[in-house]
C-alpha cells in the first residue's frame, strides 16, 4: 500500500524538484560550471527568506522557493548562480581586516558614522562583483534588463579599466555617500550572507583548516580550466570570470611560489610514514620493554634554510602594503612550518641604496621584527645595490647555501644586467613592463588588494588572543 505524503513532505519534495530544475537550466547554458552547480547540498531552513550558503549547504526557504518559482522563476536561476559564484570567488572566506568578525560584530551592529557598517559594505562589494559577472556572461537563463542604477555602476567599473575584484569594489564603496550605498544595497541584494564563516549565525567551524574553502579552491581551478577548454562564452564574460577567479588566487599562489626556494634536508623528527606501529607494539608485548623496530629519528623535508627578502622602499611604494606583505610571508612560512630550526632570513630595505638589514633566525625574531617594523627609505628605485650587498655577504661567508632572493617592488627601477648565482624573483604589485625585467628573473604578479585584506588580519587576531 502506497503511503500518502503529508503536505510538508510534498512541499519538501517539490522544493528539491525546483532546485534540480534550476540547476539543470543553468547547466544547459553554463556547461563549464557542472561541478560547481552540484557542489552544494540542499538544506531547508525556515529562518531565511533567500538562498544562503556556508560553502557546504545551499540553504533555502521552502515557502519562498515555491512562491518565487510561481511568480518569477527566472530570478531563481540568477539567485542560484549568484550563490555558487560567491563560493567560486572565495567571498565567504576573504574579508578586509576592518570587517574581521573576531574583532567587531559589525554585521549586526556597530554602525559607522556614515550609517553603513563595513561588514555591509563588504557584502555589497561581493554582490556587485557577482552580479556584474553574471550580466557580463549574458546567458539566456540569467539575462535581464539592466536598471539605470546597474548601468551606471557598470559603466564606472568599465571606465576604470583596472583589476576587478570584490576587494577593489570594497575600497571604492568606502568613499560613496550614504544615499548611494542604500540605493546599491536595494539594487544588488540577492542572497543572505548570514551563514558565511565567521558570521554570528554561521555553523561552528570544523577542526583544522577550512575544508570547504579547499574544496572550492579546487572547484574554481577545475571550472576555470573547463571554461578555457570550451571557449564558448562571451568575451567580456569570460574575461570578468577569469579576473574574479584570479583575484582570490594571490595568497595560495604565493604560498606555492615560496616552495620554489625551499631545499631538501634531513631533520631530526620521528618519521611516522616509515614507522611500522604493528611491529613496534608486537615487540613491546612479546619482550615487555623491547620494541622490534625503533622509530626513525629523522625524516627528509623541504623547507627554507637561507633566504633574502628585499623590500623596495622608494617613494612609489606603500609602507602599509609592505607591512602586509611581510606579515603574509611570515604567516605562510610559520603556519606551514616552512623554516628549519637553524634558518637564517635577512630582510633588506632599499630604495636607491641599502637602508637596513635585519637578520631573523626564528619565529620569535619574526614576531618581534613585525611588531617593531619601521619603514626606511623614500628615495628613487635602484635594484642593483641589494645584489651587490648580498654578493658581499656571500663572500664574507654569511650565507652557506642561499636558497634565493625575493624582491618586493612596484617594478619601476634599474635592474642588474648580470644574473646572480642564486634564484631571484621579483614580486610585482601592479602591471609592469615585461621588456625591462631581465630574462633570468622569476616573476610573480601579486594582487595588492588581496594582500591588503589579509595583512591586517594577523594583528587583529593576535590582539584577540592577548585579550583572551
Amino acid at each position: 500500500m502506497i503511503r500518502k505524503k503529508t503536505q510538508e513532505e510534498w512541499e519538501a519534495g517539490m522544493a528539491k524538484d525546483i532546485l534540480d530544475f534550476v540547476r539543470n537550466e543553468l547547466y544547459l547554458d553554463l556547461r563549464f560550471l557542472d561541478v560547481a552547480l552540484s557542489a552544494l547540498i540542499y538544506k531547508s531552513n525556515t529562518l531565511i527568506h533567500a538562498f544562503a550558503t556556508d560553502g557546504c549547504y545551499l540553504y533555502y526557504s521552502t515557502e519562498q522557493l515555491q512562491r518565487v518559482f510561481r511568480d518569477n522563476a527566472p530570478f531563481l536561476d540568477r539567485a542560484y548562480l549568484h550563490t555558487v559564484l560567491h563560493c567560486i570567488f572565495s567571498h565567504l572566506w576573504i574579508a578586509p581586516p576592518d570587517v574581521d568578525d573576531q574583532r567587531m560584530a559589525l554585521f549586526d551592529s556597530e554602525e559607522k558614522e556614515s550609517g553603513i557598517s563595513t561588514g555591509k559594505l563588504w557584502d555589497l562589494a561581493c554582490d556587485i562583483a557577482v552580479e556584474y559577472t553574471i550580466d557580463k556572461m549574458d546567458k539566456p537563463c540569467t539575462r535581464r534588463i539592466l536598471s539605470w542604477s546597474r548601468q551606471q555602476i557598470y559603466e564606472k567599473i568599465d571606465a576604470r579599466n583596472e583589476q576587478f575584484s570584490a576587494a577593489v569594489l570594497y575600497r571604492r564603496l568606502k568613499s560613496c555617500s550614504y544615499p548611494e550605498i542604500i540605493k546599491l544595497l536595494h539594487e544588488f541584494y540577492t542572497d543572505d550572507h548570514c551563514y558565511w564563516p565567521g558570521r554570528k549565525q554561521a555553523p561552528a567551524p570544523m577542526p583544522g583548516e577550512a575544508p570547504n574553502q579547499e574544496k572550492w579552491n579546487k572547484i574554481a581551478r577545475q571550472t576555470s580550466l573547463l571554461r578555457r577548454q570550451r571557449g564558448d562564452e562571451a568575451k567580456d564574460g569570460a574575461e570578468i570570470f577569469e579576473a574574479q577567479v584570479k583575484a582570490k588566487r594571490s595568497r595560495r599562489s604565493y604560498r606555492d611560489f615560496l616552495q620554489k626556494f625551499s631545499v631538501r634536508r634531513e631533520e631530526m623528527h620521528c618519521d611516522m610514514d616509515e614507522f611500522d606501529l604493528n611491529s613496534y607494539t608486537y615487540g613491546l608485548r612479546l619482550y615487555q620493554n623491547m620494541p622490534l623496530i625503533e622509530p626513525l629519528e629523522s625524516r627528509e623535508v623541504k623547507k627554507i634554510r637561507e633566504f633574502v627578502i628585499a623590500i623596495d622602499t622608494s617613494d612609489s611604494t606603500s609602507g602599509e602594503l609592505i607591512r602586509s606583505f611581510l606579515r603574509e610571508t611570515a604567516d605562510i612560512l610559520t603556519f606551514h612550518d616552512g623554516f628549519f630550526s637553524d634558518s637564517r632570513i635577512r630582510v633588506i630595505q632599499c630604495d636607491n641604496e641599502v637602508r637596513s638589514d635585519t637578520l631573523l633566525t626564528g619565529k620569535q625574531d619574526i614576531d618581534r621584527f613585525l611588531d617593531q617594523f619601521q619603514f626606511a627609505g623614500g628615495g628613487g628605485t635602484d635594484f642593483r645595490p641589494v645584489f651587490t650587498y648580498v654578493n658581499g655577504l656571500i663572500q664574507q661567508k654569511e650565507f652557506q647555501n642561499l636558497c634565493g632572493l625575493l624582491y618586493f617592488t612596484d617594478g619601476k627601477g634599474i635592474y642588474p644586467k648580470k644574473r646572480p648565482d642564486y634564484k631571484t624573483a621579483f614580486l610585482f604589485l601592479n602591471e609592469y613592463d615585461e621588456t625591462s625585467v631581465p630574462p633570468w628573473a622569476i616573476r610573480l604578479k601579486l594582487e595588492p588588494e588581496e594582500f591588503a585584506l589579509y595583512g591586517g588580519m594577523r594583528n587583529a587576531k593576535k590582539g584577540d588572543n592577548q585579550k583572551r
